[in-house]
Protein backbone atom coordinates (compact mmCIF):
# COMPACT_ATOMS: atom_id res chain seq x y z
CA UNK A 1 0.00 0.00 0.00
CA UNK A 2 1.42 3.02 -0.58
CA UNK A 3 1.67 6.12 1.68
CA UNK A 4 -1.44 8.63 0.21
CA UNK A 5 -3.70 5.63 0.55
CA UNK A 6 -2.60 4.71 4.14
CA UNK A 7 -2.94 8.10 5.22
CA UNK A 8 -6.29 8.68 3.27
CA UNK A 9 -7.47 5.81 5.76
CA UNK A 10 -6.08 7.05 9.29
CA UNK A 11 -7.72 10.38 8.03
CA UNK A 12 -11.03 9.05 7.30
CA UNK A 13 -10.81 7.09 10.95
CA UNK A 14 -9.92 10.41 12.75
CA UNK A 15 -13.10 11.97 10.86
CA UNK A 16 -13.34 15.83 11.80
CA UNK A 17 -10.03 16.06 13.49
CA UNK A 18 -8.95 17.42 10.14
CA UNK A 19 -9.54 20.48 7.91
CA UNK A 20 -11.22 20.23 4.90
CA UNK A 21 -7.95 21.44 3.28
CA UNK A 22 -6.11 18.20 4.17
CA UNK A 23 -9.04 16.18 3.46
CA UNK A 24 -9.16 17.28 0.02
CA UNK A 25 -5.05 16.92 -0.14
CA UNK A 26 -5.42 13.27 1.23
CA UNK A 27 -8.33 12.17 -1.12
CA UNK A 28 -7.74 14.20 -4.31
CA UNK A 29 -4.98 12.97 -6.99
CA UNK A 30 -2.60 15.76 -6.90
CA UNK A 31 0.51 15.06 -9.50
CA UNK A 32 3.41 17.31 -8.81
CA UNK A 33 4.56 17.61 -12.60
CA UNK A 34 7.20 20.36 -12.29
CA UNK A 35 10.12 18.96 -9.73
CA UNK A 36 11.68 22.10 -9.53
CA UNK A 37 8.69 23.77 -8.04
CA UNK A 38 8.93 21.62 -5.09
CA UNK A 39 9.75 23.49 -1.78
CA UNK A 40 12.59 21.82 0.24
CA UNK A 41 12.93 22.39 3.97
CA UNK A 42 16.21 22.83 6.69
CA UNK A 43 16.92 20.89 9.13
CA UNK A 44 15.87 23.97 11.14
CA UNK A 45 12.81 24.03 9.26
CA UNK A 46 12.05 20.19 11.07
CA UNK A 47 13.13 21.43 14.22
CA UNK A 48 11.02 24.93 14.40
CA UNK A 49 8.56 22.20 13.35
CA UNK A 50 8.83 19.74 15.96
CA UNK A 51 8.83 22.78 18.47
CA UNK A 52 5.65 23.66 16.78
CA UNK A 53 3.96 20.11 16.58
CA UNK A 54 4.85 19.63 20.70
CA UNK A 55 2.81 22.83 21.56
CA UNK A 56 -0.23 21.42 19.74
CA UNK A 57 0.44 17.57 21.28
CA UNK A 58 2.88 18.19 24.24
CA UNK A 59 4.10 15.58 26.44
CA UNK A 60 2.01 14.27 29.71
CA UNK A 61 2.42 12.70 32.47
CA UNK A 62 0.64 9.30 30.33
CA UNK A 63 2.50 9.61 27.13
CA UNK A 64 5.00 11.55 24.61
CA UNK A 65 4.47 14.49 22.81
CA UNK A 66 4.76 15.11 19.06
CA UNK A 67 8.24 16.12 19.32
CA UNK A 68 8.71 12.23 20.32
CA UNK A 69 6.95 10.90 17.67
CA UNK A 70 9.27 11.97 14.97
CA UNK A 71 7.27 14.72 13.38
CA UNK A 72 9.69 17.44 12.70
CA UNK A 73 10.67 15.23 9.98
CA UNK A 74 7.48 13.98 9.04
CA UNK A 75 5.60 16.89 8.97
CA UNK A 76 7.78 18.83 5.70
CA UNK A 77 7.89 14.85 4.34
CA UNK A 78 3.85 14.78 4.06
CA UNK A 79 4.12 18.57 2.82
CA UNK A 80 6.73 17.59 -0.08
CA UNK A 81 4.97 14.63 -0.75
CA UNK A 82 1.33 14.89 -1.07
CA UNK A 83 0.49 18.39 -1.47
CA UNK A 84 0.48 20.13 -4.59
CA UNK A 85 2.99 23.17 -5.56
CA UNK A 86 0.82 25.83 -4.53
CA UNK A 87 0.10 24.76 -1.10
CA UNK A 88 3.53 23.88 -0.65
CA UNK A 89 4.53 27.45 -1.21
CA UNK A 90 2.10 28.73 1.29
CA UNK A 91 3.36 26.49 3.91
CA UNK A 92 6.83 27.59 3.37
CA UNK A 93 5.91 31.50 3.36
CA UNK A 94 4.31 30.60 6.35
CA UNK A 95 6.75 28.64 8.49
CA UNK A 96 9.02 31.86 7.25
CA UNK A 97 6.61 34.49 8.43
CA UNK A 98 6.29 32.60 11.58
CA UNK A 99 9.79 32.52 12.56
CA UNK A 100 10.12 36.52 11.31
CA UNK A 101 7.26 37.42 12.94
CA UNK A 102 9.14 35.82 16.25
CA UNK A 103 12.18 37.74 15.63
CA UNK A 104 10.26 41.20 15.39
CA UNK A 105 8.06 40.70 18.49
CA UNK A 106 10.81 38.87 20.77
CA UNK A 107 14.05 39.56 19.25
CA UNK A 108 14.93 35.70 18.50
CA UNK A 109 13.65 32.78 16.29
CA UNK A 110 10.85 30.39 17.21
CA UNK A 111 13.05 27.54 18.49
CA UNK A 112 14.55 29.70 20.89
CA UNK A 113 11.39 31.23 22.67
CA UNK A 114 10.20 29.79 26.15
CA UNK A 115 7.33 28.05 25.94
CA UNK A 116 4.80 30.41 27.22
CA UNK A 117 6.06 32.62 23.79
CA UNK A 118 5.64 29.91 21.78
CA UNK A 119 2.02 29.15 23.03
CA UNK A 120 1.59 32.96 22.46
CA UNK A 121 2.67 32.58 18.80
CA UNK A 122 0.66 29.46 18.19
CA UNK A 123 -2.27 31.20 19.19
CA UNK A 124 -2.12 33.93 17.39
CA UNK A 125 -1.74 31.52 14.41
CA UNK A 126 -4.54 30.23 15.34
CA UNK A 127 -6.70 32.78 15.63
CA UNK A 128 -5.82 34.29 12.37
CA UNK A 129 -6.50 30.88 10.65
CA UNK A 130 -10.13 30.49 12.46
CA UNK A 131 -10.70 34.40 10.98
CA UNK A 132 -9.63 33.41 7.72
CA UNK A 133 -11.18 29.78 7.53
CA UNK A 134 -12.01 30.00 4.17
CA UNK A 135 -8.25 29.84 3.48
CA UNK A 136 -5.98 27.00 3.56
CA UNK A 137 -3.52 28.27 6.37
CA UNK A 138 0.13 27.21 7.63
CA UNK A 139 -1.42 26.96 11.05
CA UNK A 140 -4.09 24.79 9.38
CA UNK A 141 -1.87 22.31 7.64
CA UNK A 142 1.28 22.47 10.31
CA UNK A 143 -2.18 21.38 12.71
CA UNK A 144 -3.38 18.99 10.81
CA UNK A 145 0.03 17.12 9.60
CA UNK A 146 0.70 17.27 13.87
CA UNK A 147 -2.63 14.99 14.93
CA UNK A 148 -2.31 12.94 11.56
CA UNK A 149 1.44 12.21 12.30
CA UNK A 150 0.74 11.32 15.99
CA UNK A 151 -2.38 9.63 16.06
CA UNK A 152 -0.92 7.36 12.93
CA UNK A 153 2.51 6.75 15.23
CA UNK A 154 3.81 4.17 17.06
CA UNK A 155 3.78 6.45 20.17
CA UNK A 156 0.38 8.05 19.18
CA UNK A 157 -1.21 4.33 19.07
CA UNK A 158 0.07 2.46 21.68
CA UNK A 159 0.61 5.27 23.95
CA UNK A 160 -1.73 7.82 23.75
CA UNK A 161 -4.30 5.44 23.54
CA UNK A 162 -5.36 2.20 24.45
CA UNK A 163 -4.35 -0.74 22.43
CA UNK A 164 -4.73 -4.06 21.76
CA UNK A 165 -2.82 -5.55 19.49
CA UNK A 166 -4.79 -8.80 18.43
CA UNK A 167 -8.56 -6.81 19.05
CA UNK A 168 -10.72 -9.62 17.73
CA UNK A 169 -14.09 -8.87 17.05
CA UNK A 170 -15.57 -5.00 15.95
CA UNK A 171 -17.35 -3.43 18.77
CA UNK A 172 -18.49 -0.38 17.96
CA UNK A 173 -19.54 -0.17 21.31
CA UNK A 174 -17.17 -0.78 23.27
CA UNK A 175 -17.38 0.47 27.04
CA UNK A 176 -14.76 2.76 28.19
CA UNK A 177 -13.95 3.47 32.31
CA UNK A 178 -13.79 6.26 33.69
CA UNK A 179 -10.49 8.04 32.99
CA UNK A 180 -9.56 5.68 30.42
CA UNK A 181 -8.10 6.54 26.85
CA UNK A 182 -10.03 6.04 23.61
CA UNK A 183 -9.39 2.80 21.95
CA UNK A 184 -6.36 2.71 18.87
CA UNK A 185 -8.26 -0.85 17.92
CA UNK A 186 -11.65 -1.72 18.29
Amino acid sequence: MERREALKRVAYLMGGAISATTMGVLFESFTVLDKSKMVNFSVSDEAILAEFAEIIIPTTATSPGAKAAGLGPFIPMMVRDCYPANLQELFAQGLKDMDEKCIKTYGKNFVSLSDTERLQVVTHLRDEAKANSKQPSFFAIARDLTILGYYSSEIGCTQAREYIAIPGRYDGNAPLEPGQKAWATS
